[in-house]
């Protein structure tokens, strides 16, 4: 899984990520809450891990945060040295999945992470094959013709929806609202930037059977060249 940790004390949080890097995860942290609001808007996570008290949020602001923005489907785990009643208590109900105390101890910290994952219902997705594309969206990697292809988390998100929608027409505004979010400061042509570089990184010239065509006015279509 790949993990996003929100952490002040940056020992705490180096050795959170060394532990769930020891476990196979992958893991990046964040001091604040801004920075893990930025961190948690340009990278796609499969869990959480938040501490209860950050330099500008309580944990419970962060969670309101992370409910109402991404979901309830998200596995979080609260960890932090407080350990009375009522803090577990508003940390559950804020929207955490389980609290651990700190310190942590390394293997039942793991444990817990597998547990919230496995009751949050996640679970790998169906690879998608599309001629030579083939995308697997769990583990968030793209090859064409069995060559992987290095994408930003942009871009391989546009790519997924792409693939997923052969010849249909699809307008800018469709996209920006679809990948980057309707609250997004950014404009249509972000979209044009991450479109031109894709269309050269997967060569949906046509020469791999898909062929991504620009539509005047409006956005992009996805056709099948024979």
């Amino acid at each position: 899984m790949h993990v996003a940790i929100a952490e002040d004390d940056t020992d705490q949080a180096a050795l959170l990520c060394h532990w769930l890097e020891s476990g196979d995860h992958t893991a990046r942290a964040a001091p604040t809450l801004a920075a893990f609001q930025e961190l948690l808007k340009r990278e796609r996570f499969d869990a959480l891990l938040v501490d209860w008290m950050l330099p500008d949020a309580t944990g419970d602001q962060v969670l309101t945060w992370v409910r109402e923005n991404l979901g309830w489907e998200l596995p979080t785990i609260v960890v932090t040295a407080r350990d009375d009643e009522e803090t577990v208590c508003a940390a559950l109900k804020a929207g955490a999945d389980d609290y651990v105390v700190k310190p942590p101890k390394p293997r039942e910290l793991l444990a817990r992470m597998t547990a919230v994952a496995r009751r949050g219902n996640t679970r790998e997705l169906p690879v998608l094959r599309l001629g030579t594309y083939e995308v697997d969206i769990t583990r968030q990697r793209l090859q064409v013709a069995g060559e992987p292809v290095m994408l930003t988390q942009k871009e391989f998100d546009l790519a997924t929806y792409l693939l997923q929608s052969p010849g249909k027409l699809l307008s800018r505004d469709h996209l920006l609202d679809r990948i980057w979010g309707i609250h997004a400061d950014v404009d249509t042509r972000t979209v044009d930037t991450h479109v031109s570089r894709l269309r050269k990184k997967l060569r949906l010239d046509g020469s791999q059977g898909w062929r991504l065509v620009p539509i005047y006015g409006y956005g992009y279509r996805l056709d099948r060249q024979d």
